[in-house]
């Protein structure tokens, strides 16, 4: 393992940490060597070489690209190939985190407000934009949109307008069908190429951000299945989370279900106890949902039920929420279900999008879906039962000492290592200073402490992993050769306090927490208000010792962790405050078979290629912003190999920028 720089030099200080506060909160083919990959590793839903087809490379989200061009011998040779420049740089707290997709010879990406832009992928030249026009003045809670989803009609000539269709959903809720050709609106999808999908909601979003879709849509055999991010700690009935499908040629809808289940002959309603529990809101899929189009598969990450941090109205192990749903994706029939955490009371959303991957265990190949998570684990499940294909075991974790609350008594752990610390004392403090350091041990001395799952209290209770990971949203890349994940995690801890509302001035609170880089939030139809921050000391540094950050590779099979490096700076490398001690990152990994994984994500503004082998980085450049998105990589029609990051920061200790940079060799 590296070891960290010393860090003798002052940090940033903390006012330049709270826009990373709110960040991170919002809060995620030419030379192939396919001849000597086995068919099995490839998988049955492995794209053409050449393109990178969905989000996640493929269908299924592996982040795989079996291409060699670039390697490990000759990474240190990659530059800049060309930029491109979306013209979104107005000034706010919108994040550029789009992953383009290549289908068709053709780049297709989109911004945080609403345009929908072709690439040539060779030169980065614009062929064609969409505006939908999505207002910049809405106060959307993660203001991003993280890609686009294309599907080919099987029925149209090839020469019929909308045979090729990009399918976005917008921020504020409307799915569009453009023509992959001319980026014109297909005027038989909708109403004039668009879906409104907040139209038919069990729960009515109270004001308009309270509702809005992040991520691209699944697309299996002709069905959209698309999910939607919910502000979800402000009331116990938030607007509610329903995953839809829709007809990818006319837009109608064709099934929706709800995570929180409505009907009494489910066998997940009973684990929802008390008169108002099935009123709750959210236990939405915000992440990237993964097909098995071979099987007529959808698996759906679904997040935390609404409020965050107070279970009381909705008490019972809460089913189907923080859980890896697999619906067929022609009628929206669960299939299966695991939950990654019951009765959810530390937003630990399945952030992660799952990865669907065929793995090698106990010597028999099987086809599996791997999910990373906020507590810092990774389950791996068989993909047509939900079984574990690693051991899961349900151990006893503290009780809540809250009125009205009842902590679900067991939580699943899963036997792969975990990926970050699950536990942190005071003696354990870090700072750059006697002073900082004293400071931190003494508001972790202040509060509740009994390892994970310590449930929120009045006195203040410590979240560790934090609501930002463990793993983020940035999610699994599979090294389909090695069979190893490749995992961005984050290592800071967090503190949550619930607070009476009887005798409470919200107003006062808020500007004492306001004055502390704290969130407050009034739970709506709960005895609380909820405050909670990220623990970091007065010298400007997290309290939890570094790396802040990390990379992590995870063999299966073996059941080990490979190797886990700091990943990235705290601060721009070169800055007087820099620690080579892992920063804090939001953003995904792709890995190559030219042994390498390619990752952004970090504060210091950087794009680095690790070698998956020993975890040394091999490569870096600096981004103008921060690359808070996943890359992609494909073979351009000149026969080079391609790397792309949309460079877009977020507005805050990321930076802002609006570019999208694709790398090549010279």
């Amino acid at each position: 393992m590296p070891v960290p720089r010393s860090a003798a030099s002052a940090p940033p200080p903390v006012r330049l940490l709270r826009p990373l506060m709110r960040s991170l909160r919002s809060t995620v083919c030419s030379s192939l060597a396919l001849a000597s990959l086995p068919l099995a590793a490839l998988g049955a839903q492995r794209p053409a070489a050449t393109e990178w087809p969905a989000y996640g490379g493929d269908a299924g989200g592996s982040r795989f690209a079996p291409l060699t061009q670039i390697d490990r011998s000759n990474v240190a040779s990659l530059r800049p190939a060309w930029r491109y420049r979306t013209g979104e740089l107005e000034p706010g707290s919108r994040s550029f985190e789009a992953t383009p997709i290549l289908v068709d010879g053709t780049l297709f990406l989109s911004t945080p407000l609403g345009k929908i832009i072709a690439l040539d992928p060779v030169s980065g030249a614009e062929r064609w934009r969409y505006d939908a026009r999505v207002s910049p003045r809405e106060g959307f809670g993660d203001f991003t949109s993280r890609g686009v989803s294309a599907w080919l009609d099987p029925q149209a000539a090839p020469d019929d307008a909308c045979r090729r269709r990009i399918i976005a959903a917008t921020i504020d809720g409307r799915l569009l069908a453009l023509d992959g050709r001319t980026g014109r609106p297909c005027r038989g999808f909708g109403v004039d190429g668009v879906v409104h999908l907040r139209d038919g909601l069990r729960n009515t979003p109270f004001e308009f951000a309270e509702y809005e879709v992040t991520s691209p849509p699944a697309i299996v055999n002709g069905m959209i299945v698309v999910g939607s991010a919910v502000a979800d700690n402000n009331r116990t009935d938030a607007a509610s989370g329903e995953v839809r499908g829709y007809d990818a040629r006319t837009g109608a809808k064709r099934w929706s279900w709800d995570p929180v289940p409505q009907d009494p002959r489910d066998p997940a309603y009973a684990t929802w106890e008390g008169a108002e529990s099935h009123r709750t809101g959210a236990a939405n899929a915000w992440s990237v949902i993964a097909a098995d189009t071979a099987r007529g598969l959808v698996f759906v990450p679904t997040s935390s039920a609404s409020p965050d941090y107070y279970g009381g109205k909705r008490l019972g192990r809460n089913d189907y929420a923080n859980s890896v749903v697999a619906l067929r994706a022609a009628t929206g029939e669960v299939l299966w279900h695991f939950q990654t955490v019951h009765h959810d009371l530390w937003d630990y959303d399945n952030a992660a999008p799952p990865a669907l991957v065929d793995v090698t265990i106990d010597g028999r190949r099987r086809a599996a879906v791997l999910q990373a998570t906020k507590t810092g684990m990774l389950f791996v499940l068989d993909r047509e039962t939900g079984a574990p294909l690693v051991p899961v075991e349900e151990r006893a974790v503290p009780a809540s000492d809250v009125d009205g609350e009842r902590a679900w008594p067991t939580q699943p752990f899963s036997a792969l290592p975990p990926l970050s610390p699950l536990a942190f004392t005071a003696d354990a403090a870090f700072g750059l200073t006697a002073a900082g350091r004293e400071g931190c041990r003494a508001q972790i001395a202040a509060l509740r402490n009994d390892g994970i799952f310590t449930p929120p209290s009045l006195q203040g209770s410590l979240a560790v992993p934090s609501n930002i990971g463990g793993a983020h949203w940035g999610g699994v890349a599979w090294d389909a050769r090695r069979e190893v994940a490749i995992v961005p995690v984050n290592t800071i801890a967090a503190f949550i306090r619930l607070v009476p509302t009887e005798g409470t001035d919200i107003a006062a609170l808020r500007r004492e927490a306001s004055a502390r880089g704290y969130q407050v939030n009034r739970l709506r139809n709960t005895p609380y208000h909820q405050v909670r921050g990220l623990l970091i000391g007065s010298d400007g540094v997290p309290c939890t010792p570094p790396p802040f950050g990390s990379l992590v590779a995870v063999d299966i099979a073996a059941r080990r962790i490979l190797w886990t490096v700091p990943l990235g700076w705290f601060g721009p490398q070169g800055d007087a405050g820099a620690t080579e001690s892992g920063s804090p990152n939001l953003g995904g990994a792709i890995v190559t078979a030219g042994g390498l994984a390619f990752i952004a994500a970090t504060l210091d503004r950087r794009f680095r290629a690790i070698d998956v082998e020993t975890g040394r980085e091999l490569w870096s450049a600096e981004l103008p912003a921060g690359g808070k998105a996943t890359p992609m990589t494909y073979i351009g029609a000149d026969g080079k190999q391609y790397v792309v990051i949309a460079a877009g920061g977020d507005g805050g200790r990321f930076g802002q920028s609006d570019q999208v940079i694709a790398f090549a060799l010279p």
